[in-house]
């Protein structure tokens, strides 16, 4: 058992906490010990000047998804108005010159709307004197950069996640892999593209942009193509095992590029997508026109940190905060889903 330490002061006398300082002392202790500041060392043992940091699963969402920043800040609720054309088959406009009957048809226009909620975030990030000071005998370690990074990159991963899935518990706010009144197919794909053998994978190439198509009912081409990154770690395999002159996901893109004469056409892969990441269970695939008036994220305010503050020069937070939404499709026919279960 170690001996009891006394702590005492200049004149040799003990120091004694009242209650209050106690309570203090003993979070700032569970604290110390908790992030690792207390490391036995000997005196073999030297301190590296780089430090190795946590590592997180990162993916530009804005490749994937268009996202508005900035518009509607501070506001509870975003309002967007569609606008529909209203009116009877082209050919009742057509008119008889040598009839008595002057009434004509006519041409309207109709909006309705669609309401997405804004959700409020805020952290804060708290540190005292003993905090910073005992983090600086580490030597090269920064314990408010390292605060601070930890709350951005929380932010970071949090819009992230909502990108892909939404908001978890909360139907308001959906993301690109799970939106409400999608279209399904749960036929087309009933395995990995890159498990398919060759005619299989033939089949699959003939039919994709037929089903979009008649989804949307053949007004718009599809831009992107989101995939399992299970099954796109796969594609890499020659599309021919006769000729193994290109690969399936050369294949896939070459044709796609071509069919919808956009020569930046993308197949994207997303870990979301895999069945242990995607909040149904099963693999997901996400075919549909990238365009901020199809489908859209908003961040009303993008992240913004306070500077660290303190009434009594002992303890110091700051806060970070932020405005988010969900995806939102609000031209839902030009986006279709295909799902499967890899289930045995």
């Amino acid at each position: 058992m170690k001996p009891k330490v006394r702590i005492l002061n200049s004149e040799g006398q003990p120091i004694v906490l009242n209650a209050m300082e106690k309570r203090i002392a003993g979070v700032n202790q569970r604290i110390v010990n908790a992030l690792g500041f207390d490391i036995d060392i000997t005196t073999l043992t030297t301190v590296m000047k780089k430090i190795t940091e946590q590592k997180f699963y990162k993916v530009p969402f804005a490749d994937y998804l268009p996202v508005r920043v900035g518009e509607g800040a501070w506001s509870s609720s975003l309002e967007t108005y569609r606008s529909f054309q209203l009116g009877d088959d082209f050919a009742t406009g057509i008119i008889n010159t040598a009839s008595n009957d002057t009434r004509l048809a006519s041409a309207d226009a109709g909006v309705d709307s669609i309401n997405v909620k804004v959700k409020n975030w805020a952290k804060t990030t708290s540190y005292t004197i003993f905090d910073i000071e005992q983090a600086s005998k580490s030597g090269n370690w920064d314990l408010i950069a390292a605060k601070e990074r930890a709350r951005k990159t929380n932010w970071d991963l949090g819009v992230q996640k909502i990108a892909f899935l939404g908001l978890e518990g909360d139907a308001s706010v959906l993301g690109l892999l799970n939106q409400a009144g999608i279209e399904n197919d749960t036929t087309l794909i009933s395995k990995f593209i890159s498990d398919m053998d060759q005619a299989e994978l033939n089949t699959f190439i003939s039919s994709l942009l037929s089903v979009y198509r008649e989804n949307c009912e053949y007004t718009a081409m599809p831009t992107h193509f989101v995939i399992p990154e299970k099954d796109y770690l796969g594609l890499a395999a020659p599309s021919s095992p006769d000729f193994p002159i290109k690969s399936k996901l050369a294949v896939l893109l070459e044709t796609l590029v071509t069919m919808t004469q956009n020569p930046d056409f993308k197949i994207l892969p997303s870990a979301y997508a895999n069945n242990f990441a995607n909040n149904e269970g099963n693999y997901r695939y996400a075919l549909y026109n990238y365009d901020e008036y199809s489908l859209r994220m908003d961040i009303p305010v993008d992240y913004t940190n306070t500077i660290a503050n303190s009434i009594n020069n002992f303890q110091f937070t700051s806060t970070g905060y932020g405005q988010i939404t969900g995806a939102m499709a609000y031209r839902p026919r030009e986006m279709i889903y295909f799902t499967f279960d890899a289930t045995p």
